[in-house]
């Protein structure tokens, strides 16, 4: 699946991805392949990005929103720095 993260300033990240764990604003969820459409708040903490089944990357962000539909996730945050 492709996976976009958004700033008001730039473009953070945007590639194929194996899976996303993001901070909900009432706990942790995950996001993989072919995932059914989804759109939730987000609160501050740590999003990871799970390149495939071995490699991550992850950010701190701030509140937001995803998005998830036709197998595309787009992450819109106020703000975020890569840990």
């Amino acid at each position: 699946m492709t996976l976009e993260i958004l700033t008001p300033e730039k473009k953070l990240y945007s590639g194929d991805v194996y899976g996303v764990q993001l901070p909900g604003i009432t706990g942790l969820f995950e996001v993989l392949d072919k995932h059914a459409p989804l759109v939730s708040a987000l609160g501050k903490g740590k999003l990871k990005i799970l390149k495939d089944k071995s490699n991550t990357e992850s950010f701190s962000i701030q509140s937001g929103f995803v998005e998830v539909l036709n197998n595309k996730v787009v992450v819109l945050v106020e703000g975020a720095t890569a840990l």
